[in-house]
């Protein structure tokens, strides 16, 4: 038998679940030709072999969760998460997708969360197809499996505004969605603390993700409503939406972010348990980290952000309407949290002014500047033309482990794919999570707080994510099926990423095959890009 590339003593875990089983693996245009018994390929030839003697061949890792929207496009070799093991990265979450570009032109969508969906790179495209076709061109080394989000919907509809949309706008919304699902995409994301799409009331979510309803696995990602006092609402309104409009129900990101409720995380699960008990397909995912990155403008009051980002920034930039939004600010943030200024670390600064501030609190950075926290807050997304960028430690441990043992919880990173000498390196300090998710789980709630099994761990990983996207071609290893694999050593494996100094790659992962291809061999990047976008049905 002639292969390309044949890995040799490895123990399986095939993403099912099921227990690991020793075997050899042969690779052939890209797809995963014969699995056998150790000893079973010996006859074999092929160009490239793998001795995986003493560690893990796992199908690669997807991570339902990510906002790498544009990062590749900068950052093609997407190293980041390909030496963390993953191979697919599911995009356009939390509302926020490059895409469809309607009248208003690109700028909105640009503008909402400048640091993490812009690049150098023109935006030329105005839909889901042409955004696949610019990253087919520069060359990517991961795959991209995109959702359509709402507050690209509602832009593209002209609907910025704290209002209900008209029937027609309505209906020209639906039509935006049903035309990117038709182009591919998986499903519809919505962001319900982040204006525009928190602007969007039950009633309009529920007919737009009904637009969905006529596409087999077209599922519904909710970054819900997590107001203060909202913990618990916010995953109950997400089972309404799928049970209304009939579709599965991908819960983002579960976390329990009101200090005020920690301790309690069986309250959201067991929405999730009753909601299943109910037969709705819901399943929910998170990233085993006690903090939060986001953008600084996301702690603005909504009334504040009502038009966009250039609208936001205009009123910042007036003094009576600064007053207003000042004392309004001083009462919380998400509707009456409490601010702590002190866990709230700066990680996204790109003024040569306020650069130095990068790695400090707000706290800390308002003693550097001789203001009041509250100033220092509203004066960087003023300075920084909204590109400043935050870590917020707001979150337990314990809880966190509670949502990673739950049956239908899978892991998703909320995290990029991006390169450490890219434009999203150095100075710039991301969360850790956009390097040391995958590995964090492995090494440190598998084998050092034993929290789910490696079989489970991985299940939660490829398997069970693959399923929610109706993935049939790959999460799993299987003869026939797409070579998307990682080779890991489960005694070694470790993040090595900090909040402090996050651009640290992984130890212990070895080798990454997407498509067929190393990406990664022996630890070290091959520069290969094999990459592809992925589209529903097709995948």
């Amino acid at each position: 038998m002639e292969l390309d590339t044949l890995i040799t003593g490895a123990q399986v875990i095939d993403g099912t679940g099921s227990p690991r089983r020793a075997a050899d693996v042969g690779i052939r245009g890209g797809r995963i030709a014969t699995i056998t018994a150790p000893g079973g390929l010996a006859g074999a030839t092929a160009r490239t072999t793998v001795t995986a003697t003493g560690r893990i061949l796992a199908p690669g890792f997807i991570d339902i969760h990510t906002h790498s929207d544009v990062t590749l496009l900068d950052n093609p070799g997407g190293e980041s998460k390909v030496h963390q093991g993953v191979t697919t990265e599911v995009t356009g979450n939390c509302s926020y997708s490059p895409f469809p570009i309607g009248a208003p032109g690109p700028e909105p969508m640009r503008g909402l969360l400048r640091s993490a969906l812009d690049t150098s790179l023109p935006w030329t495209w105005t839909d889901l197809d042409g955004w696949a076709e610019v990253h087919h061109q520069v060359g990517i080394s991961i795959n991209l499996a995109p959702l359509v989000g709402h507050s690209a919907v509602r832009f593209a509809a002209g609907l910025a505004d704290d209002r209900r949309p008209t029937d027609a706008e309505l209906a020209h919304m639906q039509r935006l969605i049903a035309g990117s699902i038709e182009q591919g995409a998986f499903g519809m994301s919505t962001g319900l603390t982040l204006p525009p799409s928190s602007y969007g009331q039950t009633d309009e979510l529920v007919a737009l993700a009904s637009a969905m309803t006529p596409y087999p696995g077209a599922f519904y990602a909710s970054h819900a409503r997590v107001w203060g006092g909202n913990h618990v609402g916010a995953v109950e309104e997400a089972a309404e939406i799928g049970r209304r409009a009939g579709v599965p129900v991908e819960y983002s990101h579960i976390a329990i972010i009101d200090t005020r409720a920690h301790g309690h995380p069986e309250q959201l699960t067991d929405v999730i348990d009753r909601a299943l008990a109910g037969g709705l397909d819901l399943t929910a995912d998170v990233y085993p980290y006690t903090a939060a990155g986001t953008g600084l403008n996301q702690f603005l009051p909504e009334w504040a952000q009502e038009g966009g980002p250039e609208a936001m920034l205009a009123r910042l930039r007036d003094p009576a309407t600064r007053a207003r939004i000042r004392a309004d600010s001083a009462k919380g943030w998400f509707r009456g949290l409490p601010w702590d200024f002190d866990s709230l670390v700066l990680s996204d600064l790109f003024t040569d002014r306020n650069r130095h501030l990068l790695g400090l609190s707000l706290a800390a950075a308002a003693r550097d500047r001789g203001e009041d926290p509250l100033d220092t807050f509203l004066n960087l997304i003023d300075e920084e033309d909204n590109g400043a960028g935050i870590v917020a430690h707001n979150r337990t441990d314990p809880d966190m482990r509670a949502f990673l043992a739950h049956p239908a919880i899978m892991v998703g990173s909320d995290g990029n794919a991006i390169s450490p000498d890219g434009p999203h390196g150095l100075p710039l300090r991301p969360h850790p999570r956009f390097y040391g998710t995958y590995p964090r789980i492995l090494g440190r709630y598998v084998r050092d707080l034993p929290t789910v099994t490696l079989e489970q761990a991985v299940h939660k990983m490829s398997g069970m994510p693959a399923a929610r996207m109706g993935m049939t071609e790959r999460g799993v290893v299987a003869e026939g099926l797409i070579a998307d694999l990682v080779v890991f050593d489960p005694a070694t494996v470790a993040d090595q990423a900090t909040f402090t100094e996050p651009h640290q790659l992984p130890v212990g992962i070895g080798d990454v095959f997407v498509n067929g291809v190393a990406v990664v061999a022996n630890g070290v990047h091959t520069g290969a890009r094999p990459g592809t976008v992925l589209r529903r049905g097709m995948a």
